[in-house]
């Protein structure tokens, strides 16, 4: 994400603030109570959890592993520290360390502040009313750009009841904390790192191996097990998915909005490229790697650089030789890991760069101090449009193409194009979002929440039905592959394996156009021609949005016409 981008979220946010005082308010959270019925015995100990309103049965901070500080710092997560007593699973456990921004909105954060745990290695349970044994369990990766979020943003009981699945939705470390290819001076990279730079990934793997040891407890199948995630979330599957550690840890995969882009350990220890905060500039500023491992969770923060006081940029998903193979995870699709032999779904959503793009400065303009309209409506669809193949290229075709040419055709594919958003004043939610990054969470969990105090007026009261309509169906076929890998469900259209001809579900309203499949081929070569024959766009802005394909990793700037190159 581009420092641009990081501000359009500020911005985004700060509007969802702004109508607050336009809502009718939070009528408070409701008194949780301890349900005894709810105990299990997991590892560490007891633990009771309570009943959702709709009958979901719930455990809230399940530890999964020890404390990652201290002497856990950088290091592979230790075994969860027994309890005495029954541990109460009624709140939410500490998240893990972060710069608050308002992209996380928990009460009590204070933005640019550090705030959170290395105490954190937790997870939610969510199981339906009924019961039942060997149930197919789902366990959910937050996004947040590998350096934000928690699992309290992600309730998954009306996923968990509607379709009798278990649901998990856990944490890992963030940020310096769960990326660093820790330095061992006077040795070349290459032989450097054979020591895990991706805690993070280590972390969802022990939260993986939990689930295979205590899903029976809670009516689950250790056997059945598909992982699930959006954006970082989906990007993190995708290294799983290479990842000889994961093998053997879940039987399908749906990657929602996630790359498959990786750093060399060069470039992540600063010896190569040009990568902020490389982490042997952060070793220095520190004063040496014993000074940063005895600092305070704070000052290990402090020791990166920020933009605008808030946004940290670092390498992610580094190619340390340990947690994923030494080469880039393009390269290596289908060759190593889960990748060759589970069943996978990915897609994107058809405006994905609409949720940066909408207070752009460059893009839209205010109206009446901060409501927001595009400057040009052509070149803002326009940017939308390729932006977004860009994305839907780099996420989808390539795993596809990469899992299928290696001998694993199980992969579908879908669009979401959802553009029905309503209203507020002078500002078109529909025209300003489209069908937006992370907009697809709300369906799939069948819970309208994702923009704070906005939600009222982009899920509108008029698009209830069609809105509802399309979270069960899509909940439907999620859960049907994670019971048996094939998203079949009765009375909907049967979705086909992605295949050469790039068969895509299309997920949208009713009153567009419903639940169809397309053949949705595309590639670079496609993509700039199109850019040169579209008559929306003049010279100066098609210049422009070969700059922006730059930007996104999507073109090489040998890729740029010469008549674009100042």
């Amino acid at each position: 994400m581009t420092n641009r981008q990081r501000n359009c979220w500020v911005l985004m946010l700060a509007v969802a603030v702004v109508v607050t005082g336009c809502s009718k308010g939070d009528l408070g959270p409701r008194t949780i109570v301890p349900d005894p019925a709810t105990r299990v015995e997991i590892d560490g100990g007891a633990a009771v959890g309570f009943i959702e309103e709709n009958g979901a049965h719930v455990w809230r901070g399940l530890p999964f592993a020890g404390d990652t500080g201290g002497e856990g710092r950088w290091r592979a997560p230790r075994p969860v520290e027994p309890w005495e007593g029954v541990h109460d699973g009624t709140a939410f456990g500490p998240a893990c360390a972060q710069v608050a921004t308002p992209f996380t909105r928990i009460e009590g954060w204070e933005n640019g502040r550090v705030e959170g745990s290395e105490k954190c290695l937790n997870l939610d349970v969510y199981a339906p009313s009924a019961g039942g044994e060997d149930l197919p369990v789902m366990v959910w990766v937050h996004g947040g750009s590998n350096v934000s979020g928690a699992s309290q943003l992600y309730k998954a009981h009306n996923l968990a009841e509607n379709e009798n699945v278990i649901v998990v939705v856990l944490q890992y470390r963030l940020g310096p904390l769960g990326f660093f290819a820790v330095p061992d001076d006077g040795n070349e990279a290459e032989e450097s790192v054979r020591q895990p730079a991706n805690f993070a990934l280590l972390d969802i793997i022990a939260a993986l191996e939990w689930v295979q040891r205590n899903a029976l407890v809670f009516g689950g199948s250790s056997s059945n097990i598909t992982i699930f995630g959006e954006s970082a979330g989906g990007h993190n599957i995708n290294a799983l998915l290479m990842s000889p550690l994961a093998e053997g840890l879940f039987s399908r995969a749906i990657v929602q909005s996630g790359l498959m882009d990786s750093v060399s350990v060069s470039d992540a220890l600063g010896q190569t490229g040009e990568l902020q905060n490389a982490s042997k500039a952060v070793v220095e500023r520190a004063g040496g790697m014993e000074a940063l491992r005895a600092r305070s969770t704070e000052d290990v923060f402090e020791a990166y650089e920020r933009t605008d006081g808030l946004w940290l940029d670092l390498p992610r998903i580094i190619e340390d030789g340990a947690t994923i193979p030494d080469r880039p995870l393009l390269e290596v699709v289908g060759e190593t890991g889960p990748s060759q032999n589970v069943p996978i779904i990915t897609g994107t959503n058809r405006d994905e760069m609409k949720l940066f793009f909408a207070f752009d400065d460059l893009l839209t303009r205010k109206k009446l101090w901060f409501f927001r309209e595009p400057i040009d409506p052509d070149f803002y669809e326009a940017a939308s449009e390729y932006s977004a193949r860009i994305w839907r290229l780099r996420a989808v075709h390539m795993l596809a193409e990469g899992t299928g040419a290696a001998g694993n055709p199980d992969v579908y594919s879908y669009q979401f194009d959802w553009d029905d958003a309503g209203s507020f004043l002078l500002t078109d939610f529909g025209t300003l979002f489209g069908a937006a990054h992370a907009f697809e969470i709300p369906f799939v969990f069948n819970r309208f929440a994702l923009l704070g105090d906005a939600d009222q007026f982009v899920f509108s009261a008029k698009t209830g039905d069609s809105r509802e309509e399309l979270s069960r169906a899509m909940g439907a076929y999620w859960a049907s592959f994670a019971r048996d890998g094939s998203p079949v469900v009765d009375g909907l259209p049967n979705w086909p394996r992605h295949g050469e001809d790039a068969h895509t579900m299309i997920f949208d309203s009713r009153d567009d156009q419903g639940l169809v499949v397309k053949g949705s081929p595309d590639s670079l070569a496609r993509i700039t021609e199109d850019l040169e024959s579209d008559q929306r766009l003049d010279a100066e802005q098609r210049c422009a949005l070969y700059g922006l394909l730059v930007n996104l990793n999507g073109l090489t700037d040998e890729d740029v016409p010469a008549a674009c190159v100042q």
